[in-house]
């Protein structure tokens, strides 16, 4: 149940991070509670060379800051002045690329989480979609720029790796924006898993 180690997040290949996230156990710990589950489903943002990611062609503003950090660094953002969303800075310092999490299968503090996304049943739209995962986890932009080796927000290897047949690829969500990169294959997500959103 050991975390993921620094070395995890450090790698190159942000693409082959991204896959590999899929099958771990995500967790935060927010005032003494304990909430989390498997990831599901998460996109790979490539940095400069990659008009999807917010650090494309070098772009370095105060909000995304934390990309440039170290690998294992949280990078959480508002979308439309509404969702946080929980994104993983990878690669060595200087390096912008970034993963984001888009659904987890909850498996802890799952009482907590329907309280916090004023639910009442356990269904999906609990934590399939990267706004809902984040207020499920009690994630917000407060959090950006923590070390995922710490105690407040962290990821474990606990399941054996998924087989890879188990996982499939397909386009990213909501860039139509990026030009012939919103075709790329960098979304990742557990095939038939009720807990991700419909595939592309």
């Amino acid at each position: 149940m050991a975390k993921l180690s620094r070395d995890f997040y450090t790698r190159p290949d942000v693409v082959r991070i991204s896959r590999e996230l899929i099958g771990k156990h995500l967790f935060t710990r927010m005032n003494g509670r304990l909430t989390g589950g498997i990831i599901v489903e998460t996109e790979a943002y490539v940095g400069p060379i990659d008009r999807a990611s917010h650090a494309y062609n070098g772009r370095r503003t105060k909000r995304n800051e934390p990309m440039y950090a170290t690998g294992g660094t949280t990078y959480v953002y508002l979308c439309y002045g509404i969702h946080h969303l929980f994104n993983i800075a990878t690669n060595e310092v200087g390096i912008p690329h970034a993963v984001l999490v888009r659904a987890i299968e909850p498996t802890h503090g799952i009482d907590t989480m329907l309280r916090r996304r004023k639910l009442k049943q356990l269904a999906p739209r609990l934590t399939a979609g990267p706004g809902a995962l984040a207020q499920a986890l009690a994630i917000n932009t407060r959090h950006t720029g923590l070390d995922l080796l710490g105690k407040r927000i962290w990821i474990e290897e606990r399941l054996a790796a998924r087989p890879r047949r188990c996982i499939e690829a397909s386009p990213r969500v909501g860039i139509s924006y990026a030009g012939t990169d919103r075709d790329n294959p960098w979304r990742f997500r557990v095939r038939n898993c009720t807990w991700t959103s419909p595939a592309k």
